[in-house]
Parts: C-alpha cells; structure tokens; sequence
C-alpha cells in the first residue's frame, strides 16, 4: 500500500425502510491506523439510499485528505455489486446516487468497491446507528 492509500468501511442504516436514516464510515491509512471516522444523520431515506450517501461521505473524506487510492468496503452486497457494474440499477434514486459517486470517483486515481460481512464492517455500522440513536433518543429535533 502506499501514503495514497485509504481503506473505507461505510454503512448506511434505516429505521424503517424508508425511515429515520444516517451513515458511518470508517477510514484506515496504508498502514492499517485508523485516521477518521464520520457518524452522520440523514433524516428520512432508504437503507439502500443511505449505503449509497455513506460512499459518498467516504470519498469526500479521502479527498479531504488528499488521498488518491480508495478502496470502499461495505456490507451491501447490492450496492457494491452495482457500483463494480454487476447488477443493474433500476430505482430511480439509487441510479441518481450512483451517477454521483461515479462522478466523485473520477477525482482519485483508483477508486475500487469491496462486499464485505457484516462482522468486518462492524465499526462503520456502530457509527451509523449512533447517529440514529443520538437523534432519536432526543425529545427535540436536533437539526
């Protein structure tokens, strides 16, 4: 690996499908280091939909960052399998995600899209769910 490098896990998750919606992702240097995280809230989306905004967190973090080489690493098998040309994307929306993460991929060198189980992507879903859980156990709305 080299100092371009970086590994991201993301995870979108939905309460209710659609429903209450955020993202995490997890960002692991060329030498294994965790270098940052991102826990976010979307409001109402689709656990598809969130899997597809959670890439996109990660690839602006990685250009963020400089970086070059990004290796994306999820547990949605649908949407990794889409976005490696795999399957083909009928909704509407999710053809609208993809299209603009294709778009933000034409910034790096190398951009590539791994499945992964869930127990590999365990962190990633930890920060999705707080985010959820930091919006839904607040009596008011804190957006």
């Amino acid at each position: 690996m080299t100092d371009n490098k970086v590994i991201i896990y993301t995870d979108g998750a939905s309460r209710g499908n659609p429903g209450m919606s955020a993202v995490g992702v997890m960002l692991w240097d060329s030498e294994g280091r965790p270098i940052g995280e991102i826990s976010l809230y979307l409001g109402q989306a689709t656990n598809n939909q969130a899997e597809y905004r959670a890439v996109l967190a990660g690839l602006l973090a990685a250009f963020t960052l400089g970086k070059k080489d990004v290796e994306i690493r999820m547990d949605s098998e649908l949407v990794a399998k889409q976005l490696q040309g795999e399957y083909k994307i009928k909704d509407l929306e999710l053809q609208n995600l993809a299209s603009a993460v294709q778009k933000a991929a034409e910034r790096f060198d190398l951009v590539t899209y791994c499945h992964v189980s869930r127990s590999a992507n365990d962190r990633a879903d930890q920060l999705a769910n707080s985010a959820l859980d930091f919006y839904l156990n607040d009596s008011q709305d804190p957006l």
